[in-house]
């Protein structure tokens, strides 16, 4: 059975177990143990037609202050297995499957692969949160997706009651979105009536199909730069997870490991990487930042997603915005979409790093990141919502264009 923390006892709120230290107090929280426990947490909620809320990291949430009269589920299984051989064959196949259940930190199997020489994630290195919830927003950085190296993930479908296997093929990836996230929403950012907070498909485990080697090619122009070398070389895993990390770290984009030794997120990260994590960031406190490198760490991570528009919208923009192929989209088939940069519009809308609505404001954007809303110490939900709308207005305002929030955002409407 799952260990409950029942409404009588002391309960978690969001702003104890979420990135962004914002978030009201939590009705029942349940941390199962065992496949068997997790699907029967949601399975009881469910079936007494309670809010069910599934959390990973916390990373990708914004939760309204007030109350959640629901269950929260975490999953407390943590590990990473290799079901082939971990060294390649003589003259063999030089693929390889890792497995994970949904609960495993996302940046501790990351780190697993670079150490077992296995290629395919380690331009993900840094991405705070869970396996689970990696392939429900097909999370990406720095020429790597994760639904591109996805073999397969288990899941327990809410609506049918049965576990089901789904391939890559079944899954839908998209930038920033995959079948999984897209049964929450009635369309983007408007939740569906039935599953939200929660997806239709609760993720249980992962089994992701990577390379064999010492060494992995850097597509990214911006890492390449980072680096010091030209896009293509080839580089030491190690060598390439060190980079992504400290221009991660730059960005403000890498989470708080001081979070990790709090009670309630005490267990959910393997002791080695946290340590590594841990010296990581003490360098930084005591580099030019200081301080406030932490506070920059404090947000939801990127909050925006990049706008995909039409040819049209695109050529209307300044000629020095962003401008990158998209695939096709729209409501006619076969029509070429364009991406642009949420961070550049916000920027040259007038919301520089830094911006607050107020002096003093606990709510702002990060110093280094204009796509970062950040708490800087005891910002509530108000707080930020009031900073996401002002950017909105001010973008739609200045181009046209509105921004979709990335994260998931219970009791808020920011549509």
């Amino acid at each position: 059975m799952p260990d409950v923390v029942s409404v009588n006892a002391v309960t978690p709120a969001f702003a104890d177990i979420t990135t962004v230290g914002v978030g009201g107090r939590i009705g029942v929280f349940v941390q199962p143990r065992d496949r068997v426990g997790l699907i029967e947490a949601v399975e009881d909620a469910d079936s007494r037609g309670l809010p069910l809320c599934v959390i990973g990291g916390g990373s990708n949430l914004l939760v309204s202050d007030g109350d959640f009269p629901g269950v929260v589920v975490r999953d407390a299984r943590q590990g990473v297995s290799v079901p082939d051989e971990v060294a390649p064959p003589e003259g063999g196949e030089p693929m390889v499957h890792v497995n994970a259940p949904a609960g495993t930190n996302w940046d501790d199997l990351v780190s697993y692969c670079v150490r077992m020489g296995l290629i395919g994630v380690e331009g993900l290195s840094g991405i705070p949160g869970t396996v689970g919830a990696s392939v429900v927003q097909n999370i990406g950085a720095y020429g790597q997706e994760v639904g591109r190296v996805v073999d397969s993930v288990e899941v327990w479908d809410r609506q049918d009651k049965v576990t089901a296997c789904l391939r890559a093929s079944d899954l839908g990836f998209g930038y920033r979105t995959s079948l999984l996230k897209r049964t929450m929403y009635q369309a983007p950012a408007v939740p569906d009536d039935r599953f939200f907070p929660t997806p239709r498909y609760v993720v249980l485990s992962v089994t992701l199909v990577l390379r064999h080697g010492s060494a992995a090619r850097v597509g990214s122009v911006q890492l390449a730069g980072a680096l010091g070398v030209v896009p293509g070389s080839v580089l030491p895993l190690g060598r390439v997870r060190q980079a992504v990390l400290a221009v991660r770290a730059g960005k403000g984009m890498l989470e708080d490991p001081y979070r990790y030794l709090t009670d309630w997120m005490g267990s959910c990260r393997r002791a080695a990487d946290l340590e590594e994590a841990l010296t990581a960031v003490q360098d930084d406190i005591h580099g030019p930042g200081g301080g406030r490198v932490l506070l920059d760490r404090h947000s939801c991570g990127s909050f925006f997603t990049n706008p995909v528009i039409s040819r049209e919208a695109a050529a209307a923009l300044p000629e020095d915005a962003p401008r990158y192929p998209a695939g096709e989209g729209g409501r006619a088939a076969h029509v070429p979409m364009v991406k642009t940069s949420a961070a550049w519009l916000i920027d040259h809308a007038g919301f520089h790093k830094g911006f607050a609505l107020g002096r003093g404001s606990a709510a702002a954007l990060s110093d280094v990141h204009t796509l970062a809303l950040t708490n800087r110490g005891g910002a509530g939900s108000d707080d930020l919502v009031a900073l996401a709308r002002a950017i909105q207005e001010g973008v739609d305002r200045t181009f046209g264009i509105h921004l979709i929030p990335e994260p998931v955002t219970p009791g808020i409407n920011l549509v």
